[in-house]
């Protein structure tokens, strides 16, 4: 028979955050910034996909807006506005090497 502690001890242990690698730190701050603990796994891969330090500065600035409801909806609001902000200077970058 198995020890209930043992099982208490595991459930503790399974709730606890394990993290190895950088991306991880900084996508589970990226969630506690936003205080949106339900996307942590997109946040995480945004951090492995995307420069760090540009997704934290535009948390904060998101964070800081105390007009936003919802911080993790208007945080990837801003996150695409500024991916097609990057793809339009590569696209017209692109254009002109031809």
């Amino acid at each position: 028979m198995v020890d209930l502690n043992y099982i208490e001890e595991l459930r503790r242990r399974g709730k606890e955050s394990k993290v190895y690698q950088k991306h991880q730190a900084v996508g589970l701050e990226l969630a506690l910034i936003l205080n949106d603990a339900g996307h942590k796994a997109l946040y995480i891969k945004l951090a492995k996909e995307n420069d760090q330090d540009e997704l934290l500065v535009m948390a904060k600035s998101v964070a800081q807006n105390a007009n936003v409801k919802n911080k993790g909806a208007y945080f990837m609001r801003v996150l695409s506005e500024e991916r097609k902000k990057k793809m339009g200077k590569n696209e017209r970058r692109n254009s002109n090497n031809r």
